[in-house]
């Protein structure tokens, strides 16, 4: 009887497709199967224009608009209002969810050139002035319905589940990526008893992220090992940065570098772990024992605002620096396009975002022979040095060269679409 009816259902091939095809709709990794609901966790929200506000909203955005049977939503920390005067530009404060979803929603349209098809939803957060950034206050998996509850992408899952008091994130939805931003063991390892802290740290990331997570996707080789983790670059830059780009090599076929009429510039948020250390040392050693003269001294504007930014700014003054700091500026500023040239020396990030935006506007990119560099390194326009004279080296190199304006396949690989692709691919 039992033979009668697969038979009469249609051939044992035709049950192994049926089979194959339920297989398929039900395999929580298969992130491009139509339908799938992503839900974005990171631990920053605009204002605060920080990487880790800023790109997790990109990818929400990029991944929504791929696939409009997609349904993505951005959980955001929302934050009290003492709090949000210490993290916020001046002046700048919500009474509600509601006024800074519009705000962000806003910002978001005006920089990718199109209305966003995502959700934000929000759980409460505590500015902790002790790590200078967001944590999350109890269990935020319960503000996820649970209809809603299939793909979750942690954006810093370290950071996220350091003091989660629920359940596991991988009990509660089906498929759980954790994405790595921050070198959080480079800033231990400079703070006071730092080998020690590092050690305790490296294994308390470590557990979380296995406990909590089913995929590990680090941006770079520059942070530690995780459990089931692959490297690969999942940020990527938007249209603006690009379409200013393509602008740019139009008038450097015309004009050579008569197209840019600023030199040098660093930009990145103002504490010390931020490379602002490594700036200094390496424009003070330039203009010490490389420039030969008044005229090939290397003088450089800085924007930026953040903690350290007086004590950066004190520092400066001391040791007679030609560093210009200029307080907070969007990478996106029209003032941005003069420069010819990017000099990031930070040996603490892990991907600058800054440095793939300076290379999609055209820009020549100076920066550390390093892990967080390698994809950028790939690029044409890009140097890369490991020590005093190769430094100097690139920098008597692009002051006096012009940028090459990059093929649309080099554009392509800047771009959120490729860098959605890839973490399709990784995940």
């Amino acid at each position: 009887m039992v033979l009668k009816r697969m038979f009469s259902r249609g051939s044992l091939g035709d049950l192994n497709e049926r089979r194959a095809k339920k297989r398929s709709r039900t395999n929580p990794k298969d992130l491009r199967a139509p339908g799938r609901k992503f839900v974005i966790v990171t631990t920053a929200a605009l204002p605060w224009m920080t990487g880790t506000s800023v790109n997790p909203l990109l990818r929400a955005v990029y991944l929504a608009n791929g696939d409009t049977t997609r349904e993505v939503t951005l959980l955001v920390p929302w934050l009290a209002r003492k709090d949000q005067r210490i993290v916020y530009p001046k002046r700048v404060e919500f009474k509600t969810p509601s006024e800074q979803e519009a705000y962000i929603m806003d910002w978001t349209k005006k920089r990718v050139g199109f209305a966003p098809k995502i959700l934000i939803a929000w759980y409460p957060g505590r500015y902790a002035t002790d790590k200078g950034s967001i944590v999350p206050v109890g269990d935020i998996t319960l503000r996820v319905p649970k209809a809603s509850r299939d793909v979750a992408i942690l954006e810093e899952p370290e950071h996220l589940c350091w003091y989660h008091p629920g359940a596991r994130w991988t009990s509660r939805f089906k498929h759980v990526v954790g994405i790595i931003h921050t070198n959080y063991l480079e800033y231990a390892r400079r703070e006071e008893d730092g080998e020690r802290k590092e050690q305790i740290l490296r294994w308390i990331n470590h557990l979380t992220a296995r406990c909590h997570t089913h995929k590990v996707i680090k941006l770079s080789d520059a942070v530690q090992e995780f459990a089931r983790s692959i490297t690969q670059n999942v940020h990527g830059v938007s249209n603006g940065f690009i379409d200013a780009g393509r602008e740019k090599a139009k008038r450097i076929k015309k004009e050579g570098s008569g197209a840019f009429s600023r030199g040098a510039y660093f930009i990145g948020k103002c504490v010390w772990a931020k490379g602002y250390s490594e700036l200094m040392h390496v424009v003070g050693d330039f203009n010490e024992k490389y420039a030969k003269s008044a005229k090939e001294r290397l003088e450089m504007d800085v924007y930026g605002d953040g903690d350290d930014f007086a004590d950066v700014k004190a520092a400066v003054a001391e040791k007679a620096l030609p560093l210009s700091l200029l307080g907070r500026l969007d990478h996106a500023n029209e003032k941005i396009l003069d420069y010819k040239v990017f000099i990031n020396p930070s040996l603490s990030d892990v991907v600058a975002t800054t440095s793939a935006e300076a290379l999609a506007m055209g820009k020549f990119v100076v920066c550390a022979e390093h892990p967080s560099n390698a994809f950028f390194a790939t690029f044409p326009n890009c140097r890369t040095y490991s020590n005093m004279d190769e430094f100097a080296k690139c920098i008597r190199e692009v002051t006096t060269s012009t940028p090459k304006p990059m093929t649309d396949d080099e554009i392509h690989r800047l771009t959120w679409e490729a860098a959605t692709e890839r973490l399709l691919d990784a995940a």
